[in-house]
């Protein structure tokens, strides 16, 4: 039992390296049912054509795909990645499904899976119920037997009710059954502070997923990370949420045509910089570049990291940085109590204390619900001007 609780990542209740009694059988049949189901007419070309089931990308890999393709790339809004990212790898692997509230013909509610229904069948891609716990629980059930199931919750904040299947089942059953079931699961859909939606439907469940052991989460920012994150999630043995948010779907950006992956465990550095190191993810991203123009007219000199991995935390890439700027910001749509913001800065404090020159600061959103009215909503977010007014207290 205490070899299948083992981690290898820093905060997650990852896969033993070790592998348990069950490992090699469980893996052969597995093969097995893969190669019998692409017998049978597997989707698209690249049938019965196996990849290794990698969560992380090499780091040369990925410095080749970010160079773009030797074809100049191709242009996709980040729906459309995460989309190309689906059809990709069911393509490749049979076990790979699809399963939630109107992802089949309708497409999904932000098309993410438009058209996935018509190549890859209805069992494949399955429409549900308005029952999250139902199916969630179904998703977790098919992983555990081989499959690798993509659930979308319509909308991050309706997960909620299937909390008790994220946390009791996805995060703990390969810890509480001896390591003899893998949970290889991605769990993802719309979230953040979007425009007038309620406070219902601009849930940040960063906070509520972090403390559960076993769990991965990982948050998309671009159609480059999106997609590769996507792809990286369904291959890792891991459980993984993957967080998107809803006003990036129609973001554009230039991706490479040939494959490839990104690591779900490294951070991305965004803008080199002297001064300070700000950490942000999502959405957030955009406000912190946002304010990096200013602050460089203004005669500062930002690093911008992109965290990415929300949980476990690059603490590498975070750590080298503070190490050069001594001073730290960490920007955040997440609720200020309890939320990624907090358990970044307790991690920063334990590990790179006596490289800090100036106390942490951290911008969260206001711990109240989201309002519906626009000025009052936007008073709930960090803006802009608020990164800048920080940096410039923080390096006086």
């Amino acid at each position: 039992m205490a070899a299948a609780a083992s981690s290898t990542l820093h905060g997650v209740g990852a896969v033993a390296s070790a592998k348990p009694r069950s490992a090699a059988p469980a893996a052969a049949r597995r093969s097995v049912r893969v190669a019998a189901a692409a017998a049978k007419g597997g989707a698209g070309p690249a049938r019965g054509r196996m990849v290794a089931r990698s969560a992380v990308a090499a780091k040369a890999d990925q410095a080749a795909a970010a160079a773009g393709s030797k074809s100049g790339g191709h242009e996709v809004l980040m729906f459309e990645a995460l989309r190309e990212a689906l059809i990709e790898e069911m393509n490749l692997d049979p076990t790979v499904c699809v399963i939630g509230e109107d992802v089949g013909h309708y497409g999904g509610s932000y098309k993410v899976t438009k058209g996935l229904a018509d190549m890859f069948g209805d069992l494949r891609v399955l429409d549900t119920p308005i029952a999250e716990n139902s199916f969630t629980g179904m998703g977790v059930g098919a992983a555990m037997k081989g499959l690798r199931p993509v659930v979308e919750g319509m909308n991050m904040g309706f997960l909620l009710l299937a909390y008790n299947q994220i946390s009791n089942n996805c995060g703990m059953l390969h810890y509480t059954s001896g390591g003899q079931f893998k949970i290889p699961i991605v769990i993802r859909g719309p979230g953040g502070v979007g425009r007038q939606l309620g406070a219902e439907h601009s849930q940040r469940l960063e906070s509520y997923f972090q403390s559960i052991p076993g769990l991965q989460m990982v948050a998309c920012s671009t159609p480059y990370n999106a997609k590769g994150l996507m792809k990286a999630a369904i291959r890792s043995e891991n459980p993984v949420v993957l967080f998107e948010h809803v006003l990036l779907y129609n973001l554009k950006e230039k991706i490479p045509d040939e494959e490839y992956i990104c690591c779900l465990e490294e951070a991305e550095m965004v803008r080199p910089g002297e001064h300070v190191t700000i950490l942000t993810y999502s959405r957030m991203r955009y406000h912190v570049m946002q304010a990096a123009k200013t602050l460089v007219n203004k005669g500062y000199d930002p690093e911008v990291i992109d965290i990415r991995s929300l949980k476990p935390f690059d603490l590498h890439t975070i750590g080298n940085s503070i190490k050069k700027t001594h001073r730290v910001l960490i920007v955040e749509e997440c609720m200020r109590t309890g939320g990624i913001g907090a358990s970044l800065r307790s991690a920063i404090i334990d590990n790179f204390w006596d490289y800090l020159d100036a106390p942490i600061m951290c911008l969260s959103s206001q711990d109240v619900p989201t309002p519906y009215a626009a000025t009052l909503e936007d008073a709930t977010v960090v803006q802009p001007a608020q990164i800048v007014a920080a940096v410039e207290q923080i390096c006086q």
